[in-house]
């Protein structure tokens, strides 16, 4: 699958989602950052790759309608969390993308559950 990732989410997630063999792009090494939450938006949907941020902005589903999209993956993280943190959130993402595509969707990654809006499905892994 094709991602983008936002300017949060840094190498060593860039690294874990290459290893199982997904097309990884990052903001930074398309000198967006600091691009509008719109922008980035749009050009995801332009080339066709699923955003993962941890921006709570792209959840407002109005604002980023997710089957206007690749799809949309916000992750969620507890207060003053580190990157094992973030890389924990990035392979329970893997694991249920292992079960289930990533459609036009926005998936929600908690600590041990996927929030999956458009389908009002709830997945806990």
């Amino acid at each position: 699958m094709k991602f983008k990732l936002d300017e949060n989410i840094g190498r060593r997630g860039q690294a874990l989602l290459a290893a199982s063999g997904h097309d990884v792009s990052t903001v930074s090494e398309q000198r967006m950052s600091g691009a509008a939450d719109e922008r980035l938006f749009r050009i995801c949907a332009d080339e066709g790759r699923a955003l993962i941020t941890l921006d709570h902005d792209f959840a407002q589903v109005l604002r980023f309608p997710p089957q206007q999209s690749a799809g949309l993956v916000v992750l969620e993280l507890p207060a003053r969390a580190g990157p094992d943190s973030l890389l924990e959130r990035i392979r329970e993402f893997l694991l249920v993308l292992q079960q289930r595509p990533l459609g036009k969707e926005l998936w929600i990654v908690e600590p041990g559950r996927v929030r999956i809006h458009q389908s009002d499905d709830e997945f806990t892994p």
